[in-house]
């Protein structure tokens, strides 16, 4: 049976700091802080006017956290994953599909638009939570044993 791990005070902390750099990005910079928004316009065709420095540096700070975290805690971050490389390709691509199709993804929508009080972040977010409820409830039904 595939296990869950309880972790509320990461977790927290976790929910802490991004609300924080959503707040931040909002403050400074006048953005919503929608994590595929922000990557997209790495690649081509990129916005105009858009400030590509500050794309950059959130992104490396994305994928540079986990790093000052084991350095600053001393414990590394673990990743354990329950699905092969195949599958998680497949997902990853579903997940892109929704957000464009979506105008917008988890953080955007759950983070920031639902923190603005917008309807359609409401509509979105319940959308995608309830898909993703169900997704993991028939796969883990339908797999059981195998994943």
């Amino acid at each position: 049976m595939l296990e869950t791990s309880f972790t509320p005070l990461a977790s927290l902390f976790g929910g802490i700091l991004i609300g924080v750099s959503a707040l931040l990005t909002a403050l400074f910079y006048g953005r919503i802080m929608g994590v595929s928004g922000i990557v997209s316009r790495l690649l081509p065709p990129r916005a105009n006017g858009w400030n590509q420095q500050w794309t950059i540096a959130f992104v490396v700070g994305v994928i540079v956290a986990p790093l000052l975290w084991q350095f600053a805690t001393g414990t590394g971050v673990t990743a354990q994953f329950v699905a092969s490389p195949i599958v998680m390709m497949i997902g990853a691509f579903f997940v892109g599909l929704g957000s464009v199709m979506g105008n917008g993804c988890t953080s955007g929508h759950g983070v920031c638009g639902l923190s603005r009080l917008s309807l359609r972040s409401l509509s979105a977010t319940v959308t995608f939570m309830g898909v993703a409820f169900l997704t993991a409830t028939v796969i883990r039904f339908l797999f059981q044993g195998y994943i």
